[in-house]
């Protein structure tokens, strides 16, 4: 297969939040060098190489921003995965796949993929539909959200309150906890996703370290932060936040 790999140091992109890509590839040349070529552009990338491996990881939570699925996998083909994924999230599906026919194409789509590339692929062409499906999944640019008498700008990180005009300051992980509220509104999110979204898998925090931007949050919003109307605690699973 031919493909081309970016080596130079100008196409490393350093992001704050990176978005995480799943790739799902038997052929381990190529997945390596997918996943090296992705690293490499600032993405942070998971390899499975196995079909009933990626199943047992997509009966869970889908904490990635795209999903490349190869088509013919082991124990369990991409097709088949795609519509498992189908169930349960909208995350964006990239097929990969030597079948380049238009039948193969429309089966894909049918199941639920977004695109589909087929082998042997430009790497460049690859790098360009990986970023316009990762815009797919970008939620809707919010400048400043009202949390009961306050208003949290995500720009500058303020904390304003509206009668008094007082100000505090978000960190960054605050602001970005905040983000993912917003997100899963009225959801129940698992202190694991929270963990997982904001520090990634090389981090780790403990969950204790969340139920205390709680504790904070439910101080700074909260009338009363004993009896919370906005950062509710589910016990044993996570917290809800109804705004």
């Amino acid at each position: 297969m031919e493909v081309s790999s970016f080596f130079s140091a100008e196409n490393i992109i350093e992001t704050e939040n990176m978005h995480k890509i799943c790739v799902v590839e038997d052929e381990k040349s190529i997945g390596e060098i997918v996943q090296f070529n992705l690293e490499l552009e600032g993405y942070e990338v998971k390899l499975i190489d196995n079909g009933g491996v990626a199943r047992s990881l997509f009966e869970n939570d889908i904490p990635f921003d795209l999903i490349i699925l190869d088509v013919m996998l082991p124990i369990v083909n991409g097709v088949d995965l795609c519509k498992q994924i189908r169930t349960k999230s909208k995350v964006p599906i990239l097929f990969l796949s030597a079948k380049g026919t238009t039948t193969d194409r429309i089966e894909g789509l049918k199941a639920g993929g977004n695109d589909y590339l087929p082998k042997p692929f430009d790497l460049e062409e690859l790098l360009l539909r990986v970023a316009a499906l990762v815009g797919l999944n970008e939620p809707e640019l919010i400048k400043e959200v009202s949390i009961g008498q306050k208003t949290v700008n995500f720009k500058t990180y303020n904390v304003t309150n509206n009668s008094t005009q007082e100000i505090e300051t978000l960190s960054k992980k605050e602001i970005a906890l905040i983000q993912l509220f917003l997100e899963k509104e009225g959801e129940v999110v698992s202190r694991d996703e929270i963990l997982d979204r904001l520090w990634g898998e090389n981090q780790f925090p403990t969950t204790r370290t969340i139920d205390n931007y709680i504790l904070n949050f439910r101080k700074m919003f909260e009338e009363d932060p004993k009896n919370p109307k906005f950062f509710h605690s589910i016990r044993g699973v996570g917290y809800k936040f109804v705004k």
